[in-house]
């Protein structure tokens, strides 16, 4: 082995190359050598690659992990040829995601955020390897957006996809002006790994597969064996179907079901009126966390013959009533509904449209007949027939505008995405539902929760999701009156079960 220049100052790598057996050092060299065959990026990036997998060596090795073992849970093959090859692919929109570029020019951008809690401390040199293996396998999710004739597209982008420690709020705006730009982001803030998306790459079902195959990667790194039942396998080649405009193939089945679809069905709807309280600069302001009990939850919904949906449904129209002023008018919460249980897709595309749950504010009341009311409308308004008729409004206004040049697209950004998707709507529940993992996976894992960005009038938007026996229902909220929560909290409490709550005000993570 050469000997170090001591008057060279040298990084804690080199300093750990430096200390190696003669056998071990060459099997550091080669392994180096062919790691940079296989990233073809600008020097800088590639360097700073290297640099990634370096600092991970060193970690696994500091930790006991034998040198041998550490470079086969680094495995190149691992990084298949997606650095090595040049950027060749793009992606069209599916028929969901084309307006979302559009509302950029709204100063509005849906962001959505899903996030794992561990049991431990996230350790980032591993989580950034996790990231840079995982991410091949989504290559729709490896992209950038560009502006088209008539729509926006992605764009493939070879980079290095970094994590971020993080700093700000949830669910801040993604800077994608310049190129290459990702369209998502991975963070990590104490025992917190957070994906954030813009909702022009994934829904929920497809954000989720996201995570699970880098949770799962991340924990495989660090020496957890699993089975990795239901996990998407990072090795696997993609498949055409996982970047399909679902959507689609969807309507040419759906279109002989429906007698005369009407545009804007399902779409268009009366405003709705709004919660009180001031709208704040800063969105979200603040985000709560309701740790509810699962177990206690469906009880109260099966005891009442109801779904889960339902009877948060019917807590957040109660709150709702609660943080407005107003004293007529209707309460309306947009419920997504997934597409998937009705037409089978693996797309990892947005795949969901939404029914509106609505009801006069004078019919709003804390008993059982109110929650049969809402569980009944529910049932209704997310039927297949409903969804059809919705979806075939969809395709007809994203063929209306196929040949419309993006540049006029743009102009009628706000009506589309403020009056149709905003202002009929009082809040919105998204539920992901239960999340599993694989049990070797699963006792590493606390619990998840799923965060809703910031919208342009509503005060609140609401978004759940359960693992183990933990039912996170997250408020993103636009204002600092605190009536909604303060009255949520309270509905439950009266239910028996008692909320544990965590939340994040301005600046404070």
């Amino acid at each position: 082995m050469k000997k170090k220049n001591k008057e060279v100052e040298i990084s804690p790598f080199e300093e750990f190359y430096f200390s190696l057996e003669n056998d071990e050092g060459i099997l550091v060299k080669e392994y180096l050598d062919s790691l940079r065959a296989h990233i073809l990026l600008p020097k800088e990036e590639r360097d700073e690659m290297v640099h990634d997998f370096e600092k991970a060596i060193l970690f696994l090795c500091n930790t006991g992990v034998p040198l041998k073992e550490s470079l086969e849970r680094l495995a190149i093959s691992n990084l298949g040829g997606f650095y090595s090859r040049p950027p060749v692919n793009w992606f069209s929109l599916d028929d969901s995601a084309k307006i979302y570029p559009l509302s950029m020019d709204a100063e509005q951008m849906a962001i959505f955020r899903q996030s794992v809690y561990l049991k431990a401390d996230v350790v980032p040199d591993i989580l950034q390897i996790a990231l840079t293996f995982t991410i091949k396998r989504f290559p729709s999710f490896a992209t950038t957006v560009k502006k088209g004739f008539f729509w926006h597209y992605l764009d493939t982008s070879k980079r290095r996809y970094g994590i971020e420690s993080e700093t700000g709020i949830p669910c801040m705006q993604l800077n994608i002006a310049y190129s290459s730009s990702q369209t998502f982001r991975v963070i990590w803030y104490k025992n917190r790994i957070s994906v954030e998306f813009f909702h022009i790459l994934t829904d929920g079902t497809g954000a989720l597969a996201f995570l699970k195959a880098l949770i799962a990667q991340y924990l495989t790194l660090l020496g957890v064996k699993s089975s990795n039942e239901g996990i998407v396998d990072i090795n696997e080649r993609p498949e055409a179907e996982e970047v399909e405009n679902a959507y689609s193939r969807a309507s040419h089945i759906a279109k002989n079901e429906i007698e005369k679809p009407k545009m804007f069905s399902g779409i268009m709807d009366k405003p709705a009126t709004q919660m009180s309280g001031k709208l704040s600069f800063m969105r979200p302001c603040q985000v709560f966390h309701f740790n509810l009990d699962a177990k206690k939850v469906k009880d109260i919904a099966k005891l009442n013959k109801v779904t889960v949906t339902s009877y948060i449904l019917s807590r957040l129209l109660i709150a709702g009533k609660s943080a407005t002023d107003d004293l007529e008018g209707d309460i309306s919460l947009q419920v997504p509904i997934n597409m998937r249980q009705f037409y089978p897709s693996r797309t990892f595309k947005n795949f969901v449209l939404y029914c509106g749950i609505r009801f006069p504010i004078g019919e709003i009341r804390n008993d059982a007949i109110f929650l049969q009311k809402v569980s009944k409308q529910l049932s209704e308004k997310s039927s297949i027939e409903e969804m059809n008729r919705m979806l075939s409004s969809t395709r007809g206004i994203v063929k209306a505008m196929q040949y419309v040049p993006l540049s006029l697209k743009s102009k009628v950004a706000g009506f589309c995405y403020g009056f149709l998707g905003d202002r009929i709507f009082s809040n919105m529940l998204s539920n992901i539902g239960v999340v599993r993992m694989p049990p070797e996976y699963s006792k590493y894992i606390d619990k998840m929760d799923f965060v809703l960005g910031s919208t342009i009038t509503n005060r609140a938007s609401c978004a759940m999701i359960t693992f183990g026996n933990t039912t996170t229902l997250s408020i993103s909220k636009q204002t600092s009156d605190p009536s909604f929560e303060d009255a949520l909290y309270a509905l439950f409490c009266s239910d028996g079960i008692i909320p544990s709550v965590e939340g994040s005000k301005l600046n404070d993570i």
